[in-house]
Parts: structure tokens; C-alpha cells; sequence
């Protein structure tokens, strides 16, 4: 079966995974799944993810959750922005800050898959895939 958004299953699959209290989730990979995965892990929201070979050969991303001490997960929000139907794009420099910088938003630039402090820090705009925090 087909799948119109992978990006929003791959950020559901995170979500429900943090509601389970699992330690870790598999999804099925695509470059864009994995710079997205490398981004939260550059910003501290998950602990680490490496690739396992999955059914018929495809490649899986194992992404391990991250828990603070009380057992509250890290991720206490994560939303799809852009999508099929709505593309949502920002110029340079014009990234939204999520929770006045306690959050971070995800883009896909020319440069690759960048939070928002780094498209800032290079000055590139792009497609706003989601935002964290």
C-alpha cells in the first residue's frame, strides 16, 4: 500500500511510541527520514538512532527515545507543518522560533535537513517540514 505522507507517519510513529513509553521505535527508511532523525539528535530530543535490515532487505531506522529523570519524554510535542495538500515554505532568516527558542523547527533546505538555528546560522530558507519541541 502506497503512503501519501511517510514524513507525518515517521513523526506519528514518534509520537506514539513516547504515549507507549517504548525505548525505541522502527520505521521504515528514506534520506529525508534520516536527516530528520540526525536533526533531532544534533538538538538532544532523541538518544540515538543506527539503520537494521528489515523484511525483504529494506532498510529500517531504529531511533531510541529519550526519557528525562522523572520518565516525561524529551519530546513533549512534535507537529507536521508542511504537508501534501499545504506546502509551507520560509525565506532566509524567517524560520520560526518554536516556544521563543526552546523548541526547534525543521526545514529542508538547499544546504539538506537543518533545525532552525543552523538555515539561520548559514542563511537559507527552505520547506518547513515540522516543529519540536
Amino acid at each position: 500500500m502506497s503512503m501519501s505522507d511517510p514524513i507525518s507517519d515517521f513523526l506519528t510513529r514518534i509520537r506514539n511510541g513516547l504515549k507507549a513509553r517504548k525505548n525505541w521505535i522502527d520505521v521504515p527508511s528514506s534520506n529525508m527520514k534520516k536527516r530528520i532523525a540526525l536533526v533531532l539528535k544534533e538538538e538532544k530530543y532523541v538518544q540515538d538512532f543506527f539503520f537494521i535490515s528489515g523484511k525483504k532487505g529494506k532498510e529500517n531506522i531504529r531511533l531510541f527515545l529519550k526519557y528525562d529523570y522523572n520518565g516525561m519524554p524529551v519530546i513533549e510535542n512534535i507537529k507536521r507543518i508542511s504537508r501534501p495538500g499545504l506546502r509551507v515554505y520560509v525565506a532566509a532568516g524567517e524560520a520560526p522560533r518554536v516556544l521563543d527558542g526552546l523548541g526547534v523547527s525543521i526545514l529542508s533546505t538547499s544546504k539538506g535537513v537543518l533545525s532552525n538555528k543552523k538555515a539561520k546560522q548559514l542563511g537559507v530558507g527552505g520547506e518547513l517540514i515540522c516543529e519540536v519541541y
